[in-house]
């Protein structure tokens, strides 16, 4: 299922609007029960519908926004959020290659985490030879880049994984996740929202996706790449016909998210940053392309669809983002949403509101 840009606005429309975004112009208007809302003059797509092609009625969820991206504003959204959060508290974190410069910033992370009781961030080593490949350069790259204020569990060291059912998979079904993500009580994915090489766009589900899958294992499976053959050499062309793209990528992606969205239930949660939004993932490190839009902010829900639905409109009604737009398409990336849609792993249909 091919959606172009086109097929993003033609079938859009406007869930209930509590929030000005970006630069638009706002001006509050009387809104029932006397309070203020605010009309946008020019509104982002909102509760698109364009994933599925079919009309949603009745509820939306909710994406709480802000444009400020600083510590206080993401633990103000996460407090949002966080209603079934408890006990051993994983914050799922993409750490990037070497001094990659589009990372979240370390001191906003390391804000965030005190704030966050008995928790630790997590990850998993790479698919691909770089500097994640390994759990000692994993945990030598996290020294480098700075995340080393807490305890950070490469979930499947020493080649550990455990298997997550995959419920009606377009394609998998089962994923072979970290085998240390069973830990944990809840999960916090805490997600730098940019593009991606393979994916078109990186947001929650590809941070959980690929994120979480075990790297010589569940990240094959995920890709599509038969470990009968290998692991992959370091210099590996990733659109060589190797690894499956498009479409197939997308669902495979959305099977993984899925197993771990059923894993936990109500105990996950999302939030995406929208900042230094390269067209690369910050698995290229310093390759990565120097972003050339502007920073948006910090979206936060309980529903991985919608927060992901929301961060790819705001994309598409920026008026900077013409590269991102096309990594986006180029890769059918949008394809991420449809396959969620189809999964029924949330809800297209939402309400952005505004925290400030």
């Amino acid at each position: 299922m091919d959606i172009t840009r086109r097929d993003l606005f033609k079938m859009a429309s406007a869930a209930a609007l509590t929030a000005a975004v970006g630069n638009f112009s706002a001006q509050p208007v009387e809104a029932a029960h006397g309070k203020k809302i605010l009309k946008l003059n020019a509104a982002p797509v909102v509760g698109s519908k364009n994933v599925t092609g079919t009309n949603y009625t009745g509820t939306a969820a909710k994406v709480f926004f802000t444009d400020k991206i600083d510590a206080d504003h993401l633990i103000k959204l996460y407090n949002k959020i966080n209603g079934e959060i408890f006990g051993k508290v994983a914050i799922k974190l993409h750490t990037g290659e070497p001094n990659g410069p589009n990372i979240l910033p370390r001191d906003m992370v390391k804000a965030f985490q005190a704030q966050v009781p008995n928790s630790n961030i997590i990850e998993t080593n790479t698919l691909y030879v770089a500097k994640r490949y390994t759990t000692e350069d994993h945990l030598a790259t996290i020294r480098t880049n700075g995340w080393n204020f807490c305890d950070v569990d490469i979930m499947d060291a020493d080649e550990g994984y455990v298997n997550f059912p995959v419920r009606g998979g377009f394609h998998l079904n089962e994923v072979a996740m970290g085998g240390h993500l069973v830990n944990y009580d809840s999960v916090i994915v805490l997600t730098h929202f940019k593009g991606h090489a393979m994916g078109g766009f990186g947001g929650s589900l590809k941070n959980i996706a690929i994120g979480c899958a075990s790297g010589h294992v569940g990240k094959a499976q995920v890709h599509g790449y038969d470990t009968a053959k290998g692991m992959p050499p370091k210099d590996v062309n990733w659109f060589d016909g190797t690894f499956p793209l498009k479409e197939e990528l997308m669902e495979r992606m959305a099977d993984s998210g899925k197993a771990t969205c059923d894993y936990f239930g109500k105990r996950i949660v999302f939030l995406n940053v929208m900042r230094r939004m390269s067209v690369d993932c910050d698995c290229a490190g310093t390759r990565a392309a120097e972003p050339t839009c502007a920073d948006v902010g910090i979206l936060a829900s309980t529903d991985i669809l919608a927060i992901d639905q929301a961060c790819c409109d705001l994309v598409w009604t920026a008026t900077d983002t013409k590269d991102l737009r096309e990594r986006i398409e180029s890769r059918h990336g949008l394809r991420q949403l449809s396959a969620m849609a189809e999964h029924k792993m949330g809800n297209p249909q939402y309400e952005l509101i505004s925290v400030d």
